[in-house]
């Protein structure tokens, strides 16, 4: 079996040959996984190699490109602006950003920004791919357009523009763009090794994503939403590589970290906002998270898709408790919480699988670390 390093409660074996398995298999380059019960850490372990080649093995510190994982942190912002009475998830977005008022959205609120049923799933004036660094250009061509659908009727994932949404609300509120915020409200109060906008000084210890296999166009048959909403600019797996996207605050996308720096920040909401002596949200303040935003099918995914306040809730295709959420990162990462039993699990990796459906490493390791949990 492959070699798995870290630390782990035995009756978590399960998980561990679970990822030891998939490394064997070659369906793992090089992967993390943690998992959190009442805040403390059980299963801390990592394995394989930073790269194909094999050139060096994951380490302790690796850290990758976890793309829309990245958005559970953007949510936790939100969530403790809100806690904080500094944000009504159902005032105007105008009322903090009053530019986005424009083009018939002056009633569009907070909540359809944060469970992607604002209708703006992409930009309507095409944008390059390294126009996304520019956040004072990426925040005001979506404020300047109109909706692509009726607000607030329907989700439909915003995949990279929910990160700009969010995070120009935040920094509205805060005067700080949201990876300056979250450094010191969260990341730094929790020691987390987690960045949105990674300094130049993280990059020897970065696994670069593997780009997944090409889509099989025919079998994935996009949505035309999701051709406009991904095509502009074209979604490239190969962004990581480039130091302006590691550079750039891209809150919806370009978050770097382990299984430990996520599951760390997101057993704060298994918690009930507290873990490991820090609080950084009132029991309330988890609320919003359950608070059904949309249910339906997501008309960029073409999937169904359940989203309380930013996180995605139980659905068939996704059965977790009725108190828990998750979200997940394209190409395999995965977070999920569940505030009954407390239980964070987080599997972060480098090899990424393509399409929206098949890839079953992630929730074969929660499965196992939730009937871990469960036997205690």
């Amino acid at each position: 079996m492959a070699d798995i390093e870290g630390t782990w409660d035995p009756r978590f074996d399960g998980v561990v040959t679970a990822l030891s398995s998939s490394l064997d298999a070659g369906t793992d380059v090089g992967a993390s996984v943690a998992v959190f019960v009442e805040g403390e850490p059980m299963v801390d372990i990592w394995g394989g190699s930073v790269d194909e080649a094999h050139s060096a093995p994951w380490q302790e510190d690796t850290i990758t490109n976890v793309w829309s994982t990245t958005k559970t942190m953007t949510f936790l912002c939100a969530l403790m602006l809100h806690d904080r009475g500094e944000l009504d998830f159902y005032a105007p977005v105008a009322e903090y950003w009053p530019e986005f008022a424009a083009a018939g959205k002056a009633t569009v609120e907070v909540r359809h920004l944060m469970a992607h049923t604002a209708g703006l799933p992409g930009w309507t004036e095409p944008l390059e791919a390294e126009g996304l660094a520019d956040w004072d250009r990426c925040t005001s061509m979506l404020a300047a357009q109109e909706p692509w659908w009726e607000p607030g009727t329907a989700p439909g994932y915003h995949a990279v523009t929910q990160g700009y949404l969010i995070g120009e609300v935040v920094r509205r509120i805060t005067g700080d763009s949201i990876g300056t915020w979250f450094a010191r409200e969260i990341s730094g109060p929790l020691g987390a090794d987690f960045f949105i906008g990674l300094p130049e000084s993280e990059d020897r210890r970065v696994s670069m994503v593997i780009p997944p296999p090409p889509v099989d166009l025919e079998e994935f048959q996009p949505t035309k939403m999701a051709v406009r909403a991904l095509s502009n600019p074209l979604v490239d797996a190969g962004w990581p590589r480039s130091a302006w996207w590691r550079r750039a605050e891209i809150p919806a996308a370009n978050g770097h970290g382990n299984a430990r720096s996520v599951a760390t920040i997101q057993s704060i909401i298994a918690g009930g906002g507290e873990a490991r002596g820090v609080r950084l949200l009132s029991e309330a303040g988890c609320q919003p998270i359950f608070d059904e935003q949309s249910n339906g099918t997501d008309l960029v995914l073409g999937l169904p898709n359940r989203f309380g306040m930013g996180y995605g809730l139980a659905t068939e295709v996704m059965p977790i408790g009725p108190r828990a959420c998750y979200w997940g990162g394209y190409g395999g990462s995965l977070i999920v919480m569940d505030l009954e039993t407390q239980l964070t699990v987080c599997y972060v990796m480098n090899r990424m699988e393509s399409g929206l459906q098949g890839d079953f490493r992630g929730a074969t390791i929660a499965l196992a670390a939730a009937v871990a949990a469960a036997e205690d």
